[in-house]
């Protein structure tokens, strides 16, 4: 299973920059060696983080609940992470492989995709153990963000001592490109006629292209499994519910809450505030009328004045010449 975090891939294959590249031979020279070693979950698989799990994406899976429950296979990751206070079990050739790429100015990072295998239920009660090994580093890309190194690391997850899944996880440190004011057309992806910052490209695919051209028509549309009739967002090719993969899909009504929000502050990044200011703006989970869950920006209303149950209307957002958006529009009243 893979999960696109979108912005870093690579425009081609080649070393975006010609030429001999010295660093990348000493950057290879970390592919197989360990990143973390006997890493233990900080805590057992346990119901409540479930719970909070299902609750935060909106999967009502009867599996998840009751007695003989099982954990959703997407939380491998979560069981490894160290919070706040991190893990000391990161080995020094992963700090010394970072240290390499921050001094060779590729100091910015993006996560960039993960893939996920399954091999064992996680059930509560189960003690978490991982292993984890710089899997590759690629050559040098040039990609939208800048020119760079895509790092994967391979964690290797056991439940109660048994093999349970392997989660692979791809950055990019990269340098950001630099484009001066007044750039002609033809530049650097991410930049348009003056300097100024274009939002991101949304990944399309055969999965999620039905979504895009609503859009395009102004028409948010939601997903209703063939079998079961459940409606889901974000897209996907099977149902949660049955398994069915027969869907057709129900045109969203646009009305909405404001289910849950962060206000951006920072990195700044112009293509997403007013007039170019580079925010701060507020991004929010939103609870359509029909019961599922989107992540879209807030508009309309001052970022600081966001709140948790406000309601908020669908419209369509251009952006620039290529790209229109589904947004929401709040109202403080």
């Amino acid at each position: 299973m893979r999960y696109g975090q979108g912005g870093g891939s690579p425009r081609d294959g080649r070393g975006g920059q010609g030429g001999s590249d010295e660093l990348y031979e000493r950057l290879k020279a970390y592919e197989g060696r360990a990143a973390a070693t006997a890493g233990i979950g900080k805590d057992l698989v346990n119901e409540p983080m479930i719970r909070h799990w299902c609750e935060a994406v909106g999967d009502t899976n009867p599996a998840y609940a009751g007695p003989g429950a099982i954990a959703p296979p997407t939380m491998l990751q979560a069981w490894t992470m160290g919070g706040l206070s991190g893990h000391s079990d990161r080995s020094g050739a992963y700090d010394e492989l970072f240290a390499l790429l921050d001094g060779a100015g590729y100091t910015s990072v993006v996560a960039t995709d993960c893939e996920q295998e399954y091999l064992r239920p996680l059930r509560p009660g189960d003690r978490i153990t991982f292993d984890a090994v710089i899997e590759s580093v690629s050559k040098r890309k040039t990609t939208g963000l800048g020119t760079g190194y895509f790092v994967t690391t391979r964690m290797d997850v056991r439940a109660a001592g048994e093999p349970a899944g392997t989660h692979r996880f791809r950055i990019l440190k990269y340098t950001p490109a630099v484009v001066r004011r007044g750039a002609k057309p033809g530049g650097p992806p991410g930049m348009k006629e003056g300097g100024r910052s274009l939002r991101p490209r949304p990944v399309i695919n055969r999965d999620n292209a039905g979504f895009w051209r609503g859009v395009a028509e102004h028409k948010l549309l939601i997903q209703r499994c063939g079998e079961c009739e459940t409606l889901r967002f974000p897209w996907l090719p099977g149902c949660n519910e049955c398994g069915c993969q027969e869907w057709d899909t129900v045109e969203a009504s646009g009305e909405g809450t404001v289910f849950s929000y962060v206000v951006m502050h920072h990195p700044p990044f112009p293509a997403f505030g007013a007039s170019d200011d580079a925010g701060p703006y507020a991004v929010a989970l939103i609870e359509l009328a029909e019961g599922v869950r989107m992540v879209s920006n807030v508009v309309g209303v001052p970022y600081d004045k966001v709140r948790t149950g406000m309601p908020v209307r669908l419209e369509f957002l251009r952006t620039d010449p290529e790209l229109e958006l589904p947004v929401f529009r709040g109202s403080e009243g």
